[in-house]
């Protein structure tokens, strides 16, 4: 049996996925150690030769699925269960890999004292500026290329600022999930199989990675940065940033309602906005400390203040309900942003949504009034028009009396 497959998703890039396996037969570790999964995700060209031309060189296998669309998380699952070893390691098409860069991934989870998610450097990946240089240079070994251009700044890793900001040490972060991206990394196959691996449902590029993360962490797994299991990222065409852009937004979006959470909440504030997506983290951080400070704050008064000046059979909805409602509160549906206060009021009987107020699943026009209250203040400044935005999409006025 081998040790660890690598499954390695492509569709129409024939050209990149020959370099990758062909770095792939130039591993430091025994070609028994290791097999190849290519998961076609319906390419047209000569995908399927390719692939042909290197079993002699390589333990390989080959997955088709007819083209219905970008669905790389399908493709990497189809892999991942063909795979008969115990650790999966998931590279990309076109990703060049060193020629330890197997034996590292191995070492990795080795020395880990516990179950273990390696997220692996990319050198030179960056979607809106590839490193063009790198076609000049086809002619080297990747050590060479990464001798000649490793300090590079423009050649780093786009994550290497946000690695270097926590010590290289995800857990520092208060998101240490939403740097995992499966251009390079590995984990136990029995871990991703106990989360049910990719999200079939998230189509387009973006954010199947993203949710994967959060799922293994919420499952106990840490996460561990390796400089040494490395990849070089090939450059090549992509469609625009902006049209990208569309479909991680809309990714996070089915990730938020089928996973309720403010992390991805906040997420795709930011993405939705196309505001950086490496601030979310910080976002999220600042958004936690003022949660913490709130917690015990209710807001109970300015429910019912809201209650009688519309009316009692007024459809109300309120941002920011705390864990308490007046007796008199009538018909109205609470969110609020603490786990906490959400199961007070959902064992009190009362309709309640985990959720900031950025983005709900509040159908629009549902409310004749939307409630801000003061549990919001801290987030106003920042949000408020976000937060104003979802309230006029819900309701047909807005009060915003509890923040001032």
């Amino acid at each position: 049996m081998p040790r660890i497959s690598v499954v390695v998703p492509t569709y129409n890039r024939s050209e990149l996925l020959a370099r990758t396996l062909r770095q792939l037969t130039r591993q430091t570790l025994p070609r028994d150690a290791f097999e190849v999964i290519v998961a076609d995700d319906g390419s047209s060209d000569d995908t399927r030769q390719v692939v042909d031309s290197f079993a002699d060189r390589l333990r390989i296998a080959y997955h088709f699925q007819d083209d219905l669309g970008f669905r790389a998380g399908t493709a990497r699952n189809a892999g991942a269960r063909l795979a008969s070893a115990p650790l999966l390691c998931f590279l990309d098409t076109g990703a060049i890999p060193g020629d330890d860069f197997l034996r590292r991934h191995l070492a990795e989870h080795e020395e880990a004292a516990r179950p273990t998610i390696v997220v692996g450097y990319a050198y030179g990946y960056d979607p809106e500026h590839p490193v063009h240089a790198l076609d000049r240079m086809s002619r080297m070994s990747p050590e060479e290329i990464v001798d000649e251009l490793g300090d590079d700044p423009g050649f780093r890793d786009i994550r290497h600022p946000h690695f270097d900001a926590c010590g290289f040490d995800l857990h520092r972060r208060s998101l240490p999930w939403n740097l995992l991206f499966t251009i390079n990394c590995s984990m136990a196959a029995a871990d991703f199989h106990a989360v049910g691996g990719f999200n079939e449902d998230l189509t387009g590029w973006g954010g199947e990675d993203l949710e994967l993360g959060y799922l293994l962490h919420r499952h106990g797994l840490r996460f561990r940065i390796s400089r040494a299991a490395w990849v070089i990222e090939s450059p090549h065409g992509r469609p625009e940033i902006s049209t990208l852009l569309d479909t991680f937004r809309d990714n996070v979006e089915r990730s938020l309602r089928r996973y309720p959470d403010s992390a991805f909440e906040v997420g795709w504030a930011l993405i939705g906005m196309n505001r950086p997506f490496f601030t979310w983290n910080d976002e999220y951080r600042t958004f936690a400390l003022w949660r913490e400070k709130v917690q015990d704050v209710t807001v109970a008064d300015e429910i019912a203040a809201a209650r009688r000046a519309a009316g009692p059979d007024a459809r109300i909805v309120v941002f920011g309900a705390g864990a308490a409602l007046p007796p008199d509160a009538g018909p109205l549906v609470a969110l609020d942003f603490d786990r906490a206060a959400v199961a007070a009021l959902t064992r009190d009987g009362h309709p309640t949504t985990y959720a900031i107020g950025l983005r709900t699943p509040l159908a629009a026009g549902s409310a004749d009034l939307v409630v801000i209250t003061s549990r919001l203040a801290g987030l106003w400044e920042r949000w408020h028009r976000d937060l104003l935005a979802e309230a006029h999409r819900i309701g047909a006025a807005v009060s915003t009396e509890g923040i001032g």
